[in-house]
């Protein structure tokens, strides 16, 4: 079995949490500070929409931005000679598109989840809001924002649609554990996707056991 999906994968989704976690957490800062309801409702509808989505139609969208055409992918390639379609960082951004609503929904309700008296206890110590957000809310909401993360690293594990729209399914570069599957389906070789499947099965059970833990801290937490 070649285990350079695996690989593949694993490096993605490693990769993209990393970008998704902090982009995350900033935006559901970002939504929490808005007074105005009617900003806050369309700036949550935008950064919620690739969770709808089709995932062929995010990667559609992705393809068109980061495509050789595309204002960002032409830029690129211009300027510094790097094509981003059909390249292994082309995989990452469809896992960060995909899995970055369901990381900052965790992120946002967590914030929201704060006991706000300790902020305000924060505040009339003398705390700075940057501090009071680093030293107080975040550390209160981190077994939520954790558990999100998880949530998140398994999404962008197991994406296979703005994957093959934007990375397309190269061997050895973009196939990720998702496309050789499919591949191996589509060519009849069902022992190796009995492989695949049973390898990304375990994967997936391990982060929704973890998940689960960071749930019942949270719940600790909260009683």
């Amino acid at each position: 079995m070649n285990l350079s999906p695996v690989l593949v994968s694993l490096k993605t989704a490693v990769v993209s949490i990393a970008f998704t976690f902090f982009l995350g957490i900033f935006a559901a800062r970002l939504a929490a500070g808005i007074r105005r309801k009617e900003w806050k409702i369309i700036l949550d509808g935008i950064l919620t929409l690739p969770l709808v989505l089709p995932p062929t139609v995010a990667g559609f969208f992705l393809l068109y931005i980061f495509g050789v055409r595309g204002p960002v992918g032409k830029f690129f390639l211009d300027f510094f000679s790097v094509k981003i379609a059909f390249s292994w960082f082309a995989t990452v951004l469809a896992a960060v598109a995909i899995s970055f609503p369901l990381m900052y929904r965790s992120a946002r309700g967590a914030l929201e989840q704060v006991d706000p008296n300790l902020v305000y206890a924060a505040r009339t110590l003398g705390y700075s809001e940057w501090n009071i957000f680093w030293k107080v809310i975040l550390p209160t909401a981190m077994p939520g924002i954790a558990a999100g993360g998880v949530l998140a690293f398994a999404r962008g594990l197991g994406e296979f649609g703005a994957t093959a729209m934007i990375a397309g399914n190269i061997a050895g570069k973009t196939r990720t554990l998702p496309l050789a599957i499919y591949s191996a389906v589509a060519a009849g070789d069902m022992d190796t996707a009995y492989n695949y499947v049973a390898i990304i099965v375990i994967i997936s059970f391990a982060v929704v056991a973890l998940m689960n833990w960071f749930t019942a801290q949270e719940r600790k937490r909260l009683k």
